[in-house]
C-alpha cells in the first residue's frame, strides 16, 4: 500500500538534509499517516481508512464523513474512498 493519503491525496514529498556545513543529502518528508475508521451517519455503518491527521482534522472540521465527502473532489479521493463517497451521495439523494 502506497504512502498516500486516501482522503486528500497528499504523499511524500522530498527535500534535503542540510547539515550545520551546509551539506545537502536528499530525503522524504512522509505524511503523517494513521489508520482510522470513520462512521457515515446517512449509510449507518463504519469504513476504514488510512488518512493523514490534517485530513482528520478536516473531516471533524466539516462536521463527519458525510459532509467531508460532499464537498471532496473525486480526483483527490482513492478508489475505495471514490466507492464510499458515491454509497453517501446516492442514500442522500433517496
Amino acid at each position: 500500500m502506497s504512502r498516500r493519503c486516501e482522503l486528500t491525496g497528499k504523499g511524500p514529498m522530498s527535500g534535503n538534509n542540510v547539515s550545520h556545513a551546509k551539506n545537502r543529502t536528499r530525503r522524504r518528508f512522509l505524511p503523517n499517516l494513521q489508520d482510522v475508521t470513520l462512521q457515515s451517519d446517512v449509510l449507518g455503518r463504519s469504513f476504514k481508512f488510512k488518512i493523514s491527521n490534517a485530513a482528520l482534522r478536516t473531516v471533524d472540521h466539516r462536521g463527519g464523513l458525510d459532509a467531508f465527502m460532499a464537498k471532496a473532489k473525486d480526483v483527490e479521493l482513492s478508489a475505495e474512498a471514490l466507492k464510499v463517497k458515491k454509497e453517501i451521495s446516492k442514500a442522500t439523494a433517496a
